[in-house]
């Protein structure tokens, strides 16, 4: 009998790549070979879609990425199996900015405030969620008219950005999420935001396309759903693996071999 072959896409961010080792060293001990195919937001939304991958890891839903999984489901239903983790955007600002000074978003129009933040709002990738949300953030509060600045980039144009404020402890703002390295090392206050355009806290799953469940036996299918990480587990293993530098496999592997999966 051959080994399956399975395409598991990964959004190309490095915590979506570090949820995605875990779920490969999970699958290869199933006895599945798995390939990991890495691609923006969209285009591995696009890719689950044609059938080009089998699964993805990870879909946060519904705010984030509900929008992708809804046009893949115009063609094919999906099964959403585990909770990786609760992931949400939010704007933060570094510890040493005072809360007295800057507590919400609105706070960054103060006069006083103005004068001290830096201008430029660094983000990452078009396709994400954090992107769009900001983007209508700059709009609905009239940042850009205050001489704000929002710009799209790499993660390491939004990350370095920040570490750069920080070193030389210059008020800044950072469109982020939770999991990320940053929060393992930094305390970054988030920002009030009581319009809610940052959506909600999202359910971080692995999606299948239903045509491959059968593929899985029932006992694997459970497996896969006892899946439980956490924002500070992913936090944690991103940061080994970005700013220590540990190889990605050996980190995801060495955390399960001390915590195994609940039968």
């Amino acid at each position: 009998m051959s080994t399956v072959h399975l395409k598991l896409g990964v959004t190309d961010l490095s915590f979506h790549h570090v949820t995605a080792s875990l779920v490969s060293h999970v699958l290869t001990d199933m006895g599945f070979t798995v390939e990991r195919i890495y691609a923006p937001h969209q285009d591995n939304f696009k890719n689950l879609k044609s059938g080009e991958v089998d699964l993805l890891a990870s879909a946060w839903l519904p705010s984030s990425h509900g929008v992708y999984k809804a046009d893949v489901e115009q063609v094919m239903p999906l099964v959403e199996l585990g909770l990786h983790y609760e992931p949400y955007a939010h704007w933060g600002v570094a510890d040493y900015v005072p809360q007295s000074a800057v507590n919400e978003i609105s706070d960054l129009l103060k006069p006083d405030v103005v004068s001290k933040m830096q201008k430029t709002i660094q983000g990452i990738n078009a396709g994400a969620g954090i992107t769009r949300f900001s983007i209508n953030m700059m709009k609905e509060y009239g940042l850009t008219s205050a001489g704000y600045e929002f710009l799209t980039g790499t993660e390491h144009d939004c990350f370095s950005a920040f570490e750069n404020a920080v070193a030389t402890q210059t008020w800044c703002v950072v469109p982020l999420w939770k999991p990320q390295f940053l929060h393992y090392k930094h305390t970054i206050r988030e920002l009030k935001e009581p319009q809610g355009l940052l959506g909600v806290v999202d359910r971080a799953v692995l999606l299948l396309r239903e045509d491959k469940q059968a593929l899985f036996n029932q006992a694997q299918l459970n497996t896969l759903d006892k899946l439980r990480f956490s924002n500070e587990i992913i936090a944690e293993l991103d940061y080994k693996v970005c700013k220590n530098l540990q190889p990605l496999d050996d980190v995801t592997r060495n955390w399960l071999n001390n915590n195994p999966i609940k039968k």
